[in-house]
């Protein structure tokens, strides 16, 4: 294929700066992440975000295993009457629940939902599976899809259906659940700044904003591209809610009987949409290597010539032998195709191997994330791109960090409030009260901002609350998300 067609591939995507949605929906198209079936409302995750997926749940579910948690399975369905049996909880996901009703050609006595979540399968299974403080811990995790009838669906941002990983532990007291509340914040936070590159802030929800039944939820938030935040990991404190209501009790050591404390804590593929909107740009996905599927490409140059396809392949072979995960593309494409094709792909790195390069013992590294060119020997190869690799993981980060900084102000007056959320997309710091009144006004009359977090690192910006001017309690990040 010649100039034209290389360059048509990367014109099929629409720049960011001019819709940053459909910019969003072309690069998981053309990247070939996902595919629609009949199924409205649902994705197919083709092979490509699928190995995504796979290096992420693998990776998330190392460091779990690290903090003693042990993976279970429970069923895709709960009684009617099980998920009412916690009253917060059953209204906050009463409208996005799917029921079913029939079980092949007979009606079912009592109707079943499709798990939203698992907090009433869990809590019922503890009852039955909890009776000494011998019993305690117990620190669990589930691998699953979960069902949520969503009006208005994206891939990976907003699907009915998604991929996910839900923790639910149980505990003694209540400082032991709050510990693991925090710890599992701490792993989702980690794991997205040093796998993911994607910095974030820890904090915490405001009681309008927390997770329906919990006394208390922790969450990660990050900022894409175009200034919207997204919620990336949460972790909830049950406290005994759900204890009373399932009777989860256990007989302490002084022979009492007591209700255990509950937490859970859920990541899902929506994490894929946070990478494109993290690093993506107009040519495509931006892969940080650590969760790219494929970290470096071989491509040939004038791959016809003698000897050049086998060298390649050689390289490609020394690479993957090196422990980096590397492929050879000799597909009947021209280089420029292939560039493009890559970059569209978000993989790190592209090698280029040509007969003079051959002739000289090297070859060309180009970067994805900068599209530096370093010409390097191909003695020592293995070791020269895993620090390219290393480089660029980091670096990813750092660009990221410092474009979260770039938007994220401080508003100190209630004008400078609107002025910022009506032209300055990111994240605001601002003081409140603490009055939900407060909080729905906010989203109200600035357009759909929201509170996303409380931090952990707290700023004493000033004396008053943004809003009602009453005196403030905490500091807040707000902004509009998705």
């Amino acid at each position: 294929m010649g100039k034209t067609s290389d360059k048509k591939f990367v014109e099929e995507i629409t720049s960011m700066e001019v819709d940053f949605a459909q910019w969003y929906t072309d690069v998981v198209k053309k990247a070939d992440l996902t595919g629609y079936t009949q199924v409205k409302g649902f994705m197919v995750i083709k092979p490509y975000g699928f190995a995504i997926w796979e290096n992420l749940r693998n990776e998330l579910d190392r460091r779990f295993k690290e903090t003693g948690v042990e993976n279970v399975y429970l069923p895709c369905l709960i009684p009617e009457g099980l998920l009412q049996k916690e009253k917060d909880h059953v209204e906050g996901f009463a409208p996005e629940v799917a029921w079913v009703t029939f079980g092949g050609a007979q009606e079912l006595e009592e109707r079943m939902c499709v798990r939203p979540t698992s907090e009433t399968l869990f809590s019922d299974f503890y009852s039955k599976d909890v009776h000494s403080y011998r019993d305690l811990p117990k620190v669990y995790n589930q691998w699953c899809s979960v069902l949520r009838w969503e009006k208005t669906t994206r891939p990976f941002l907003r699907s009915r259906e998604f991929l996910w990983q839900e923790g639910h532990t149980v505990h003694a007291t209540a400082e032991e659940a709050q510990e693991r509340t925090e710890q599992m914040l701490n792993v989702y936070a980690d794991f997205a700044e040093e796998f993911l590159a994607i910095p974030v802030v820890r904090g915490r929800k405001t009681d309008k904003e927390k997770f329906a039944g919990a006394i208390a939820t922790y969450t990660i938030e990050s900022l894409m591209h175009d200034g919207k935040a997204l919620q990336c990991g949460t972790s909830h404190n049950f406290g005994d809610g759900f204890a009373k209501s399932f009777d989860i009790q256990y007989v302490d050591k002084d022979n009492s009987l007591k209700y255990c404390h509950q937490t859970s804590w859920g990541m899902t593929t929506r994490m894929i949409g946070a990478i494109i909107m993290v690093h993506g740009d107009n040519s495509g996905l931006k892969l940080p290597p650590n969760v790219a599927p494929v970290q470096a490409m071989v491509i040939p140059i004038q791959m016809k010539k003698e000897g050049v396809l086998e060298k390649a392949a050689a390289l490609k072979d020394t690479l993957v032998k090196a422990g980096i995960r590397a492929r050879l593309d000799d597909a009947d494409k021209s280089p420029g195709w292939k560039f493009s094709e890559q970059e569209m792909r978000g993989i790190p790195v592209r090698l280029e191997l040509g007969p003079k390069d051959i002739e000289q013992g090297q070859c060309v590294i180009v970067r994805r994330d900068t599209r530096e060119k370093i010409t390097a020997p191909l003695e020592g190869i293995g070791e020269c791109v895993k620090e390219v690799l290393a480089q660029i993981q980091k670096d990813m980060f750092e660009a990221a960090k410092a474009r979260t900084e770039e938007m994220t102000y401080t508003a100190l007056t209630k004008e400078e409030f609107k002025d910022l959320a009506d032209n300055k997309p990111g994240f605001i710091k601002a003081m409140w009260c603490g009055d939900v009144k407060c909080e729905n006004e906010i989203k109200d009359e600035l357009g759909g901002v929201t509170s996303r977090c409380m931090p952990f690192k707290q700023e004493h910006l000033a004396d008053t609350c943004i809003w009602c001017g009453k005196p403030a309690k905490t500091m807040v990040y707000w902004g509009k998300a998705y």
